[in-house]
């Protein structure tokens, strides 16, 4: 183990000019670079804005990006921060001393309340310029509004709740009319649901919050200067339009749950925050006397939505008798406390002060601060001058302290996007998990870092921790790029060789059986891995290296089987004669260099299966290469297993209808040695054409003759056609296959006779049967009773032949006779000839003068003609025209060549003056030889009317256009 260590260090050092190969497997933490480009902007960013205040502010409220504050005495200033630059400006028009006393704002920035000091409430909608006074809040000093986030719209408010300095809670509405114009009464109803009431009495609402959970649940959430109190209820579904009556109607015989604090600012504070894309707050911080409440709100909870409870005490320089927070403001990770000079930010992780902001003298004491949920700005305001925060990824620092919280899977949320950190913060719960002796989460902490791989092994290696060296090596396997093929190797080897160790433990200890099965699979899950397939594959011989010094034949033959080694699987099976498992292996790869070579030691063991599963191969295996194996099988095997080897044979032969001449030779030996008389049938089944023969005839004529197969090497020689040693072998059998072997010399009388004397002698000086000799007469009509007498002896009396001698002279009686016949219808047909040849010397044709060739149609007299006996007539040269064409070739060469000698010897012109008695000058040898040119030349040309004779009959399918002219005649057509 420590060597493949070292190997692995090596290759770290070797890989560390590779880009990234060092980053990937051993660089610590420190290996990230940190070094910031610019100077990171705080998580609360304070801008002041541009305004001056022509009075001073008594009141300012925000949401929507709707900011409405109250100016002077009787100044309204509502604006929309879409579009800074055009305020509206709105006259309150009273004229009495009443100063505005707080402003509430819903959720949509379109319904504002208007307190007055003087217990009377004012509404202003963003949609109108007039202020509307509510006569039914008159008498009441409204301290908090419980906005209808469900049911409030742009024109009304839907039932909200309104809690009162006397501590009563009512529930009232808002309308809008449809014309944009206030009804005569725009609070619909104002009717009182509740009183809150301290350990003194009643005392004022400080906040109202109203939330719907599911299942139609909701929560009211209702705060006083010490307590907090909780409503819950359902709503029937559709009854929502009818308020929350019934809700606090449950809790009119008791009072509802709520937590209260002993100290007491003289007022309290409730702020929630709202995640973006939900409408429920997740969290709240309620501000009073003890410091500051902050928990999650569970919804699914059926008594208490507040969840996660804890106290945060206000920091150190907070006096609340003296310098006492005004507001609190909450965010994702963070609460803001206002004070007379300055913010403080206070971390909701931990109590931590993160962030403070000290104002100057000269703005003013701070006076208020609310929050826009809606795009989670933040507002402060003095007497004449604002202020707006932006809270800008307020969670770049929350991992360092869930991580010191360790609350790791939260700090690794809030750092994905930031590797540096999440390395950090991995390293540190790699090492918590490893103090508290959880070795395995440790190690898959461990495989995720930048650490140095060295120490980490060495780190559980000497805690003896060998489970989490193998998780940790899995793991870093993993995360290993393609081209790291150094560390992939060495990881693998190394892991291999501890599965094998941690087997070889568990698998001597019966207790724990469970265990080292769990562990047997996740080794073969790793072998089999495709991840590790090519590096397994690569490296096989030291993987089999491995198996084998551990002895493992289990995993060796699992691992061969992964790297498709099948070679290996058998030759295992077979070395611990597992001989149906081989061939169960040979069967279901069906791989057919692997039959080829264990055919010969699974035939040994199981023949018939063995064939079964040639068989089921079918074509794919070539017979060629089997007989070998079969050959080698056949010598030492029984006759009973020698019938598998012809099974095979019959199979290639009949149905592969195998032609190879190798098989059927094969085939044909074994058939010799065991099966004579299925021998017999396959030469038959196989005919007598040599040339359809698949296998040797020779080689076959011998091994029948050594095996003594007589009819065989009959049938042998009929197919090679050696019918005399066909007949002379037969007739050491039977005279009965010899005289079938006598006849098939057909076209050959002499032979056939021959064979039959053969037979004939046998029959008389062998079997001496004169009966039988005789009948070899009646069987063959080539032989006569004189043919066979010399082979009788000397002593056989006449009356054996009596019978066999009247046939034969009666024959010899009928065969005169014929002759005579014959000669008689000679001389007749002779006769008749020489009158013909007599008629045809005295046949002759007339020729009229109008007569026109059947050819040209043109006068026949004006050239010279021929005329046939059929009547049609044609000149000698239209004749030549018509025939030529159709003559073959070599007689167009004949003709032609006659034409020639024929002009060569032709009289000049000018004989036509010579005298007439000119053309009997030269009566030689040279005017014979022309008239013979002429009657070779008629003898080719006018051998048959071209019309009436075959000339005609063989052009029947020639066409009337010949193909190459076929296109010149069709143009001349168009």
């Amino acid at each position: 183990m420590a060597s493949i260590l070292d190997e692995y260090e090596d290759s770290l050092h070797r890989s560390a000019s590779v880009p990234h190969s060092r980053a990937s497997l051993g660089i610590p933490h420190s290996g990230y670079v940190n070094a910031r480009l610019e100077k990171e902007t705080p998580i609360f960013n304070k801008q002041r804005i541009d305004f001056a205040p022509p009075e001073k502010i008594n009141s300012l409220v925000v949401s929507s990006n709707q900011l409405c504050m109250s100016l002077g005495k009787d100044t309204l200033l509502r604006i929309d921060l879409g579009k800074p630059d055009e305020p509206n400006q709105v006259e309150l028009g009273r004229k009495d001393e009443a100063k505005v006393y707080k402003m509430f704002l819903d959720h949509t920035g379109s319904h504002l309340l208007i307190a007055l000091n003087t217990s009377e409430c004012l509404y202003l909608n963003r949609s109108v310029q007039k202020v509307r006074a509510l006569s039914r809040w008159k008498g009441h000093l409204i301290e908090s509004v419980g906005w209808n986030k469900f049911l409030g719209s742009e024109t009304n408010t839907g039932p909200i709740l309104v809690g009162t300095a006397q501590g009563q809670i009512y529930e009232a509405e808002i309308s809008v009319s449809e014309g944009g114009l206030f009804s005569t009464n725009p609070d619909q109803y104002f009717r009182q649901v509740y009183t809150l009431e301290e350990e003194s009495g009643p005392a004022p609402v400080c906040c109202l919050e109203t939330e719907r959970g599911i299942e139609g649940k909701f929560f009211i959430i209702a705060t006083t200067r010490k307590r907090l109190f909780q409503f819950v209820g359902k709503v029937p579904e559709g009854a929502e339009q009818q308020g929350f009556s019934s809700i606090f109607a449950t809790h009119a015989d008791h009072l509802p749950s709520f937590r209260e604090f002993p100290a007491n600012l003289g007022f309290s504070e409730i702020a929630f925050y709202t995640p973006k894309l939900r409408s429920n707050p997740r969290s709240f911080a309620w501000m009073m006397g003890n410091g500051v409440l902050y928990g999650t709100l569970d919804y699914s909870r059926p008594d208490s939505i507040l969840s996660d409870e804890r106290v945060w005490v206000y920091p150190p320089d907070i006096d609340i008798t003296v310098n006492k927070p005004i507001s609190i403001v909450l965010t994702q990770f963070h609460f803001l406390l206002l004070l007379p000079d300055r913010v403080k930010a206070v971390c909701t992780l931990n109590g931590q002060v993160v962030f403070q902001d000290l104002f100057l003298e000269k703005f003013g004491l701070l006076t208020r601060m609310i929050k826009d949920p809606t795009v989670q700005q933040i507002w402060i305001h003095t007497e004449k001058v604002v202020f707006r925060y932006h809270v800008q990824r307020e969670s770049r620092d929350v991992w360092k302290m869930y991580m010191n919280m360790n609350k790791f899977d939260l700090a690794k949320e809030y750092c994905k996007d930031r590797p540096e950190c999440l390395d950090i913060v991995l390293a540190k719960e790699a090492e918590h998990c490893f103090q508290n002796k959880r070795y395995l989460d440790s190690a898959k902490c461990y495989a995720l870092t930048q650490n140095y791989f060295e120490e980490i092994a060495l780190k559980f290696i000497e805690a003896k921790q060998e489970e989490a060296l193998m998780e940790f090596l899995i793991k870093k396997l993993s995360n290993l790029k393609p081209f790291e093929k150094t560390q992939t190797t060495l990881l693998t080897t190394w892991l291999t060789e501890l599965y094998l160790n941690w087997l070889g433990v568990l698998e001597g200890d019966p207790s724990q059986r469970n265990l080292y099965l769990d562990t047997r699979e996740k080794f073969r899950t790793f072998l089999s891995s495709p991840k590790n397939k090519d590096c397994l594959f690569n490296n096989r011989a030291s993987i089999y290296e491995l198996l084998a010094s551990h002895g493992d034949t289990e995993h060796m033959v699992y691992f061969a089987v992964i790297m498709q080694d099948y070679e290996r699987v058998v030759a295992h099976h077979c070395q611990h004669d597992e001989y149906d498992e081989a061939l169960n292996v040979l069967s279901r790869h069906r791989d057919e260099k692997l039959f080829y070579k264990f055919s010969p030691v699974l035939i040994q063991h199981i023949p018939k299966k063995v064939v079964d599963a040639w068989i089921s191969m079918g074509s794919r295996l070539d017979a060629r290469n089997l007989i070998p194996a079969l050959v080698n099988y056949s010598q030492s095997a029984s006759t009973q297993q020698i019938n598998e080897a012809i099974r095979y044979m019959e199979f290639c032969v009949y149905e592969l209808e195998e032609t190879q001449q190798a098989i059927h030779n094969y085939l044909l030996s074994l058939y010799a040695l065991c099966r004579p008389d299925s021998l017999l049938s396959y030469l038959e089944q196989a005919g007598k054409n040599p040339n359809r023969i698949h296998y040797d005839l020779k080689y076959a004529l011998r091994l029948c003759a050594e095996h003594g197969h007589h009819r065989a090497c009959v049938h042998i020689y009929k197919v090679m056609e050696l019918y005399e040693e066909a007949v002379d072998l037969a007739l050491q059998v039977d005279v009965d296959l010899a005289k079938s072997c006598a006849d098939l010399p057909e076209d050959d009388e002499e032979l056939r006779k021959k064979l039959w004397l053969k037979i004939a002698r046998h029959v008389v000086q062998e079997e001496k049967d004169v009966k039988k000799a005789m009948a070899c007469l009646s069987s063959c009509a080539l032989l006569k009773i004189e043919d066979v007498l010399p082979f009788f002896p000397d002593f056989v009396t006449i009356d054996h032949f009596k019978e066999a001698i009247c046939n034969s002279l009666e024959d010899y009686n009928k065969h005169i006779e014929e002759l005579k016949r014959e000669m008689e219808e000679a001389t007749q047909s002779a006769k008749r000839i020489r009158e013909d040849i007599q008629e045809m010397r005295n046949k002759y044709g007339s020729v009229e003068p109008q007569e026109k060739c059947a050819a040209c149609d043109f006068p026949l007299l004006n050239r010279p003609f021929y005329l046939f006996l059929c009547g049609h007539m044609f000149h000698y040269d239209c004749l030549l025209q018509a025939v030529f064409p159709n003559l073959p070739a070599y007689k167009q060469v004949k003709l032609e060549d006659l034409q020639k000698k024929l002009a060569a010897t032709s009289q000049p012109s000018k004989s036509h003056h010579h005298p007439k008695d000119a053309d009997s000058i030269n009566l030689g040898k040279g005017q014979q030889s022309r008239e013979q040119i002429k009657a070779d030349i008629d003898d080719i040309v006018a051998a048959e009317c071209v019309y009436c004779g075959e000339l005609m009959i063989r052009s029947i399918d020639k066409p009337f256009i010949e193909p190459q002219k076929y296109e010149e005649e069709m143009q001349s057509w168009l």
